[in-house]
């Protein structure tokens, strides 16, 4: 995390996640939803990339709910310490390895983006997990950065090299996740994925980033839907398969 204390300089940007917006739908409810009964179902393009599970539902969810409501976005996989950046279509522009939160956890501790971040102990450096609305803006020391959370003072940036015996580089470059886990919070990526696609996803408009979470179910956090089963049983309806209505 770059800084805590962002939320007390300046004006808040309004950047907390989401809870209301375009509808959406759950697991609970798909069961009646038109979205079972539609002869066709949207699926992200992941183009070379092999996603987890949990990132392949998520977007294939927000390309056939449309939840991104016409932005671009970002989908943070937690367990995978991975980046996808997607235009408004669902179609892959980048994905990366990113460094997150030193702690696991989906949730921020209440007033953490005011605390001086000496004052953080280690197990609050979780990077939040949820729907936010992103923008570019600047921390404390004046550099750019993506707002994810402001409240909590969680942003996503370049990777920071200022103490090396941290090995922030040498961390994003190695195949494994273990050692990913290494900031108070925020999102670092490397530099030239910041400036190719992060950067660029929020330049002029809104876009949405997708935290995917460490522990809590994704369908629990976003209210999401799993499309290949809306797909499969479209299908069954369309041949007439009895098993469709059960």
């Amino acid at each position: 995390m770059l800084i805590i204390g962002a939320a007390t300089a300046g004006t808040a940007l309004s950047l907390a996640a989401v809870t209301s917006g375009p509808p959406v739908l759950s697991a609970a409810s798909v069961s009646s939803s038109s979205a079972r009964v539609r002869a066709s179902t949207r699926s992200a393009d992941f183009g070379q990339e092999s996603p987890s599970p949990d990132a392949r539902h998520v977007a294939d969810w927000i390309a056939d709910s449309r939840d991104n409501a016409n932005a671009d976005f970002i989908i943070v996989d937690k367990r995978d310490a991975k980046a996808y950046v997607f235009d408004a279509e669902a179609r892959l522009r980048g994905a990366s390895a990113v460094l997150l939160g030193a702690a696991l956890g989906d949730d921020s501790v209440p007033g953490i983006g005011s605390r001086p971040i000496a004052e953080v102990r280690p197990e609050e450096r979780t990077t939040p997990a949820g729907r936010f609305v992103a923008e570019r803006g600047r921390n404390l020391k004046g550099d750019d950065v993506v707002w994810v959370d402001y409240e909590a003072a969680v942003s996503m940036h370049r990777v920071l090299t200022t103490k090396p015996s941290e090995r922030r580089l040498e961390r994003l470059a190695t195949p494994t996740v273990d050692d990913n886990r290494i900031s108070y919070g925020c999102i670092n990526v490397p530099v030239a994925f910041y400036e190719a696609y992060v950067r660029p996803t929020v330049a002029t408009r809104r876009a949405i980033v997708y935290v995917l979470p460490d522990i809590k179910p994704v369908q629990q956090i976003f209210h999401s839907y799993d499309v290949t089963a809306v797909r499969r049983q479209a299908s069954n309806r369309a041949t007439g398969d009895p098993l469709s209505t059960r």
